[in-house]
């Protein structure tokens, strides 16, 4: 069964830092063959994407929306199977729910899900992300 679990929210002041975790599991192939991407969720909004980390074959490029450019990092460490999303800087903007989330190809995940034109079929239960003073 696939599995992603995100950890690693809180609490924090704005100008404060927290790093998410994504662990991957049960993924039929090897976890660096996967593209994964970071999206979130503020209240009473839609889901949105905020950063994707390529896979092997696109030489794990990054992406991210402009308004966490300079602030957030992506990362992968595909040994470990675990994906990272390094938040800087924080700004009460960025309060939402933060999920992993991945397109594994239609003999894996669920139901596909788009953001814009980008699609997903597996995503984490989400860790809550608070910027407030």
């Amino acid at each position: 069964e696939v599995q992603l679990v995100e950890s690693g929210g809180g609490l924090v002041q704005p100008g404060g830092s927290l790093r998410l975790s994504c662990a991957a599991s049960g993924f039929t192939f090897a976890f660096n063959t996967y593209a994964m991407s970071w999206v979130r969720q503020a209240p009473g909004k839609e889901l949105e994407w905020v950063s994707s980390i390529n896979s092997a074959a696109g030489a794990f490029d990054t992406f991210y929306t402009d308004s966490v450019k300079g602030r957030f990092t992506i990362s992968r460490d595909n040994a470990k199977n675990t994906l990272y999303l390094q938040m800087n800087s924080l700004k009460t903007e960025d309060t939402a729910v933060y999920y992993c989330a991945g397109d594994l190809g239609s003999q894996e995940g669920g139901t596909y899900f788009f953001i814009g034109q980008r699609r997903y079929n597996c995503r984490g239960q989400g860790t809550q992300v608070t910027v407030s003073s």
